[in-house]
């Protein structure tokens, strides 16, 4: 699946538009959904493909809920959304990918299609350090939101330095700043705290009867 520099096809007419938010989803929140459905409505995309990690290079060890808990977890929260898809992609042997092999295999997979990568404004100060940098921003536009508390003139910083250093193809996403990360939820399951309306009734649920982030990890393995 690794190919040259140039493996991602050029642009053409009646292409469908597809948002991807990929992530460990350790649990899937609120916070990812509004995301993802805020930059659905703003850049009038087909749908937004929502693809759980395998374990991440950058997070080792470090994932809680198996993959197939974690997918099952983003395809309960996304049942009743007609435009949001679930992908098992990274579902595989080596268990993951890197952001430019998932990319440059769907562009090849789908050439009709043009991809919207939807990225918060933290993962974007550091994405000068993902591998490959320049063959992800050859197969996508980066839509970055503009929250996590970050100054619009370093927002616009980083994303000026992508352009020239990448050829990035970046706009932002003005999305409201919900504090709510996934592991905040998992500390408050383990203390035995309510994460209701934090994720869907479907996820709370699930969550419960798997008896998911009740320990520490370290007290997993």
């Amino acid at each position: 699946m690794r190919k040259s520099e140039s493996s991602c096809p050029g642009k053409g007419e009646e292409r469908k538009r597809v948002g991807i938010m990929g992530g460990t989803f350790d649990p899937i929140h609120t916070g990812h959904l509004i995301l993802a459905e805020t930059a659905y409505e703003a850049f009038h995309l087909d749908y937004v493909l929502i693809m759980p990690n395998g374990n991440p290079p950058h997070k080792p060890g470090q994932v809680h809920a198996s993959m197939e808990q974690r997918t099952h977890m983003a395809e309960l929260a996304v049942a009743d959304n007609e435009h949001f898809r679930v992908s098992d992609f990274e579902k595989t042997p080596q268990d993951y990918h890197y952001t430019y092999e998932t990319l440059e295999f769907l562009t090849q997979k789908h050439p009709d299609i043009d991809y919207y990568f939807i990225l918060g404004a933290d993962s974007l100060v550091h994405f000068h350090t993902w591998k490959e940098p320049k063959r992800i921003c050859q197969c996508c536009r980066i839509l970055a939101a503009t929250r996590d508390r970050m100054e619009t003139a370093v927002l616009t910083e980083h994303m000026e330095r992508l352009e020239r250093e990448f050829g990035a193809q970046i706009a932002p996403l003005e999305t409201p700043n919900i504090d709510i990360s996934s592991n905040m939820l998992r500390e408050r399951v383990r203390k035995g705290q309510s994460i209701r309306y934090y994720v869907p009734d479907a996820v709370e649920a699930y969550i419960r009867e798997q008896g998911l982030y009740h320990k520490n990890l370290t007290e997993k393995h």
